[in-house]
């Protein structure tokens, strides 16, 4: 199956992230907490954690932010953790859903309503966007760093254990899953050798929307002080990439 190249996309705004070293822990924070939520805070008893805590120490990402994730995870150290999404709208009519993890409500919409206020947008009530994305588990194999990986093998593996499709460029194959079938097909993907370059269950926007260069600035700037908020696990758009 071909399409659409999302990885090529996300490459684009990853170079430009990445010189942030600060994004790159956030990202691995927010995935560290989500393997830990989905299969437990031990990595030797939970492969898609293992993977991630692997990518974040080549990161060199400290060890009391690896820790601190997996606290908030766990819920250890006595704090209560409660998992929360805010809806709003952003710049030109963007769609914007801002997951998190707060021990302090009141702390967190008040921070992510002034995000939205200060970028001109607005947050919206619960189900207000959330209609417009779908999550799915999203994994990428490099093909410009693997040139060598075979397209009906990658095929074989990820459908058999059971992702529901496959979409191929010349940058990338792009492995889409059920989010209750992630961890069985990046598993199987592992074993078999393949190196995989992003591995997420992520909220993937059924429209994605074209926006002018002067609004994706603003939307950029909402979506970075969202971001930096230590509450903030993910914000996803439905802005184009």
């Amino acid at each position: 199956m071909s399409g659409h190249s999302k990885w090529h996309n996300i490459q684009g705004r990853k170079n430009a992230q990445d010189a942030k070293r600060g994004k790159i822990f956030q990202k691995l924070a927010h995935d560290l907490y989500v393997a830990a939520k989905a299969g437990g805070a031990d990595p030797e008893m939970n492969a898609s954690l293992r993977l991630v805590v692997d990518k974040a120490k080549a990161a060199n990402m400290p060890k009391d932010n690896i820790q601190r994730a997996l606290d908030k995870a766990s819920g250890a150290g006595g704090a209560k953790f409660e998992e929360v999404t805010y809806e709003g709208y952003g710049t030109a009519g963007v769609a914007v859903l801002v997951e998190a993890s707060t021990d302090n409500i009141n702390r967190t919409v008040s921070s992510v309503r002034n995000s939205f206020k200060h970028f001109g947008g607005s947050l919206g009530t619960s189900g207000s966007v959330a209609f417009q994305f779908d999550r799915k588990g999203y994994l990428v194999i490099d093909r410009e760093a693997h040139p060598e990986v075979d397209e009906d093998s990658v095929l074989e593996v990820a459908l058999e254990a059971g992702a529901d499709d496959v979409q191929t460029s010349d940058e990338a194959f792009e492995i889409y899953t059920a989010p209750n079938d992630f961890q069985a097909v990046e598993a199987a993907l592992t074993e078999a050798g393949y190196e995989l370059a992003d591995s997420e269950v992520s909220m993937i926007a059924q429209n994605p929307m074209a926006i002018s260069d002067e609004d994706r600035e603003k939307l950029d700037k909402l979506v970075d002080e969202l971001e930096e908020n230590e509450d903030v696990l993910a914000v996803y758009t439905t802005a184009e990439d």
